[in-house]
């Protein structure tokens, strides 16, 4: 039984564990959106949070900190430079566990893990549903225009025959 059992070991020894996280995190961090398994996905979750919430103060000591767990140091500037300013009122949850179906080969539940604040698709959609503020009553009024003039051109050719 695994009676309070803090994370998923995923099968693996400590080292190996450790050194799958780490590489998992360099790359979500770069690419933004990975695919991996959701027990893979849900680990990662629990690993890369703490160190995004690290990375909302940009001094030293936590870019130190960071790349103790990282180990990479372009995925820490990316961490440091473009995605904190983008989370710095976030309060927590920075990243969306979503399902996608499952492995053609084994079976496997596959999911799609991705920083919230960088979805390209859903951020457009909502700023495409913000730019519409047009109403009918505007577009009646520029349409009613040119018939009222032919109304108009009318009244003064019949006036004048």
């Amino acid at each position: 039984m695994r009676h309070n059992k803090s994370f998923n070991h995923l099968g693996r020894k400590s080292g190996h564990r450790k050194a799958m996280l780490s590489n998992m995190a360099s790359s979500l961090i770069r690419h933004k959106r990975i695919q991996t398994t959701v027990a893979k996905a849900k680990a990662l979750k629990m690993y890369l949070e703490p160190l995004v919430t690290k990375s909302k103060t940009d001094s030293t000591h936590s870019r130190r900190t960071v790349f103790s767990y990282l180990k990479d140091k372009y995925a820490v500037s990316e961490l440091f430079r473009t995605i904190a300013p983008k989370i710095a009122n976030r309060p927590g949850g920075y990243l969306r566990v979503l399902h996608t179906g499952f492995r053609q080969g084994d079976g496997a539940e596959m999911a799609l893990i991705e920083f919230v604040d960088f979805n390209v698709a859903a951020l457009a959609a909502t700023e495409a549903k913000e730019t519409k503020k047009t109403t009918r009553r505007g577009r009646s009024k520029k349409a009613a225009e040119p018939a009222k003039k032919e109304v108009e051109q009318e009244k003064t050719t019949e006036a004048g025959e």
